[in-house]
């Protein structure tokens, strides 16, 4: 029996014949039963998982002659016409080769006329995710205003493809792939009406390379079934889908084990030279690793393992590798598989990936590092909790000296110290005995008095290239500096201003501000410091500043001796009090 053959024999033809899908099976009888069939419904699942012929199965049930019925008879002229393809009122189109708007425009200038055979015109549409965004618009006119007769089933293995539009006008059903369970049961239950021979191992290998599309797995076993003549084993489906042997599995394990990367040569060389292609030999090998490290850490769970035929032998095996160094290896693979599927030279780069396994750390991986993140934190806390001391211990040192003053003895070097520790400790962030930040407050008085001139503003034309210079020597720092804003400077230092209270803490920081500081000084061209302070504040003080001013000058005149009477008009008084004399020239119309 030809491959064709022994797929359309165990191709469903009822309901009961589906596998794995009982709960869509149950929901689609119920509605046929009681008679509340929806106008459109969408089959979504993987590959192989029955959702063609869930759908010519529906289309036979609702137009059986004697039903409808929650299943077919397949005896009617309605259901055998359907079943060969000669009911003209069950149309199937694969959308993947008619996906243009013609094509749907077609279905829906005919969608109109009833059905001339059976009671319901079914549209089945294959790989509807194919169709252009203009033939989904003109589908949608269609399912939103359907007649009665009419029956639209849309199956696809991409459903995230389709507009939401078209999504929610169905009835979705989710088509989920075969366990590996129901997929041994039912091959055994067809080798055994098809009088073929098959060991139970082997059954088990085909189902699992089928990964839970049930078509795969009857084209797997008619095609080992023609090669094994009549009696299909584990090393003939081995041998026919180009897969390893556990042998093949044991001799690659012992040399990866050994790091015996002299070995792994000759056995990729002898793999390639019977056949086997390098993808499907990596896929295998990572399925193999895996079920060494299922049996390592879950050894009663039941591992997966119908590839292997010794388990005393893979026990073993899975004892030589510890658990890090498996995640390691798997990971490895993982990443090569990918690759391979572009290499120009698959066996090289297949080799490539053994030999990075060979030469793998025992403590590779992202799982030894979660293994030792407790002792790596607790390093780390007892490294902060003593740099905290230090700190600590400095900033008493820096009290005293600023209490008891800088000896009169005192050189002019040490002099300049102490200003320049006094200037830091007013403005600079410090570590607090709770581990908070303590700042000292800054006075305004030198930078209002400053601000707005013209040395100020040569440094605010140069704040971008600071701020281009930070980011390039610490990204991290120019992300926390932008949101400050340079508002004045005085003496040897800037003023910058920030809006959010992290920013600016963060930016205090002594190593944040070395950086800073060093650009800074290397844009300039002149050594400056950095101070900070909230932009709340300084338009606070600048507020204030400005209205002291206005109130001095207001109070200016009363404060001189008595001004000599005028004899001009007060409104000219005025404009003289707010522009001046000598911009204020007066006309006399006469």
């Amino acid at each position: 029996m030809s491959h064709i053959a022994l797929y359309r024999a165990w191709r469903p033809q009822t309901f009961r014949d589906m596998v794995g899908q009982q709960h869509i099976i149950q929901t689609l009888q119920n509605s046929i039963r009681e008679q509340r069939v929806s106008h459109a419904y969408l089959f979504n699942g993987p590959r192989g998982t029955g959702k063609t012929s869930a759908a010519k199965i529906l289309a036979k049930a609702v137009n059986c002659e004697r039903g409808p019925a929650d299943e077919p008879c397949n005896e009617c002229d309605a259901c055998i016409g359907i079943t060969a393809g000669n009911v003209m009122d069950v149309i199937e189109i694969d959308a993947a080769s008619n996906r243009g708007i013609d094509e749907i425009r077609d279905i829906r200038d005919k969608v109109r006329y009833a059905p001339s055979e059976v009671q319901f015109k079914v549209y089945i549409i294959d790989e509807v995710h194919m169709l252009t965004a203009e033939a989904f618009n003109a589908l949608l006119k269609t399912l939103e205003e359907p007649p009665g007769h009419v029956i639209f089933i849309l199956a696809t293995t991409e459903p995230h493809k389709l507009p939401a539009t078209i999504i929610s006008r169905c009835q979705r059903f989710d088509f989920r792939q075969v366990s590996l369970d129901e997929q041994t049961e039912h091959l055994i239950k067809i080798c055994r009406e098809e009088g073929i021979e098959a060991e139970e191992d082997a059954i088990a290998y085909i189902a699992r390379l089928s990964e839970g599309g049930m078509r795969d797995a009857i084209s797997l076993l008619e095609q080992v079934s023609a090669f094994a003549d009549g009696r299909i084993t584990l090393e003939a489906a081995v041998d026919v889908t180009g897969g390893m042997a556990a042998d093949h599995f044991y001799q690659l394990a012992e040399a990866v084990k050994d790091r015996n990367v002299a070995a792994v040569m000759p056995l990729v060389e002898s793999l390639m030279q019977a056949g086997k292609s390098a993808d499907k030999c990596m896929e295998n090998l990572i399925y193999y690793f895996r079920d060494l490290l299922v049996m390592k850490l879950a050894p009663q769970g039941g591992a997966a393992t119908e590839r292997i035929v010794d388990p005393e032998r893979f026990k073993a095996m899975a004892d030589a590798f510890t658990p890090v160094r498996l995640f390691a290896m798997i990971d490895t693979l993982n990443r090569y598989q990918v690759e391979l599927k572009h290499a120009s030279q698959p066996q090289t780069l297949f080799e490539v990936a053994l030999m990075k396994l060979c030469t793998l750390d025992e403590g590779a991986g992202a799982p030894q590092a979660e293994m030792s993140g407790t002792a790596t934190s607790g390093s780390q806390s007892a490294d902060v909790a003593r740099l905290r001391q230090q700190v600590e211990a400095l900033e008493r040192k820096l009290e005293q000296v600023l209490q008891n003053g800088i000896s009169s003895g005192a050189s002019s070097s040490d002099q300049a110290a102490g200003k320049q520790a006094a200037r830091t400790s007013a403005v600079r962030s410090s570590f607090g005995g709770s581990g908070g930040i303590v700042r000292s407050s800054v006075k305004l008085d030198p930078y209002l008095a400053t601000a707005g001139s013209p040395e100020f503003n040569q440094i605010r034309m140069k704040w971008n290239d600071v701020l281009q210079g930070v980011k390039d020597a610490k990204i991290t720092v120019h992300a926390w500096l932008k949101d400050g804003e340079p508002v004045a400077s005085a003496d040897d230092a800037i003023l910058v201003a920030f809006k959010n209270t992290m920013h600016r803490e963060t930016t205090e920081k002594p190593a944040n501000r070395d950086i800073i500081e060093k650009v800074m000084n290397t844009v300039l061209g002149s050594s400056f410091r950095i101070v900070t302070v909230m932009l709340k504040d300084w338009q606070a003080a600048s507020q204030g500043a400005a209205a002291q001013k206005i109130e001095t000058l207001e109070l200016e005149p009363e404060r001189t001796n008595a001004p000599q009477a005028s004899s001009r008009p007060e409104w000219v008084e005025e404009a003289v009090k707010l522009f001046g004399e000598d911009l204020v020239v007066i006309k006399d119309k006469n």
